[in-house]
């Protein structure tokens, strides 16, 4: 089994604790992060695309913070969107705002749902980070 090291921010222990599995897991040089989504700290679901989507980069950041990372380590990226053609202008442009551009490999997926009623986006990620 490889060394790894579990990553959990303080706030996202309720998740944990409900679903039962962890916002990323340390391997290594790579951290390999859960699908985030656009939920408030109560784990309810941000009705407003563009603040769920904004909520979805702020949970990322919060994962990849937590284990030493930021955007610019994040080596490969996927998309899940519900919805797609209707939300995507809105989630490009917000994640233009906050994430750098042609950084990684991005694969985008449109489906038909995700884990919870009303969820239009989860982005699940790798980043690369040696250890110092």
């Amino acid at each position: 089994m490889t060394d790894r090291t579990l990553i959990i921010p303080r706030k996202m222990q309720p998740i944990v604790d409900t679903a039962g599995y962890v916002p990323a897991v340390r391997a290594g040089s790579f951290v390999f992060c859960a699908g985030q989504v656009g939920r408030d700290e109560d784990l309810n679901v941000i009705k407003d695309p563009e603040a769920q989507f904004m909520a979805c980069w702020d949970n990322l950041r919060l994962v990849l913070e937590e284990a030493g990372c930021g955007f610019g380590d994040v080596v490969d990226m996927t998309t899940y969107h519900v919805g797609l053609n209707q939300h995507f202008a809105v989630f490009r442009a917000v994640k233009d705002r906050v994430f750098p551009r042609s950084t990684c490999a991005w694969t985008v997926i449109g489906v038909s749902e995700l884990a919870r009623p009303g969820l239009l986006v989860e982005i699940k990620c790798i980043a690369f980070r040696p250890q110092a």
